[in-house]
């Protein structure tokens, strides 16, 4: 089905009259983002799926895996799932947090010049594209160069973490909050290729 990428299709919830438990999180994600995105404005009109996000969010940034390969991460799995609303607003934060631009370019092709970094990009691209049923020589790679079990389920959750993202948007086609002119014509024609995929029902 086609449609505008730019028109909200579920009603988000305004953070200026957010109460109780939705208000507190809505405080949290001002902190981090110095504004309320959308996909957490829509997220807000379901509070369990709201918390459950940012529940798994919070643990996962308790891991082993850092703020900077987790940005890494959802670049990655946004590229794969040709996610614009999501590619934008992680490519801003890969900035904020110290992210070289030529990182960041690396990382939305599932590739780092550090060895243990790029295996763990191209395993969580292999879990995208294969659905998870991933080969033994898949992980034999994440594994050849250190990953240890942890790691590797770790990576798993980060993809899950960001599937969830990324089809939140594709769902809701809420509008893009952070523009990146580095990007801009990458995320249009990411757009373009969604817009044109046609859904067929037997």
């Amino acid at each position: 089905m086609r449609g505008s990428r730019d028109q909200n299709r579920i009603q988000p919830v305004d953070p200026d009259h957010a109460t109780g438990a939705i208000r507190q999180l809505f405080a949290e994600i001002r902190t981090k983002f110095a504004l309320v995105p959308n996909l957490f404005r829509v997220l807000a009109t379901a509070p369990a799926a709201l918390e459950g996000l940012m529940g798994l969010g919070s643990a996962l940034a308790r891991g082993a895996l850092d703020e900077k390969i987790r940005e890494q991460l959802a670049l990655a799995i946004a590229e794969s799932n040709l996610c614009p609303y999501c590619l934008s607003a992680h490519t801003a934060m890969a900035a904020k947090i110290g992210l070289k631009q030529a990182e960041i370019d690396d990382a939305i092709r599932a590739s780092a010049a550090d060895a243990r970094t790029d295996a763990i990009l191209k395993l969580a691209r292999s879990i995208v594209v294969q659905r998870g049923e991933l080969t033994d020589a898949d992980l034999a790679r994440a594994r050849a160069v250190g990953l240890g079990d942890g790691e590797i389920v770790e990576t798993v959750a980060n993809v899950a973490l960001n599937i969830f993202e990324n089809y939140m948007s594709h769902v809701a086609r809420f509008p893009v909050d952070f523009r990146n002119t580095n990007h801009t014509r990458h995320q249009a024609k990411k757009t373009n290729q969604m817009a044109s995929i046609e859904v067929t029902t037997i």
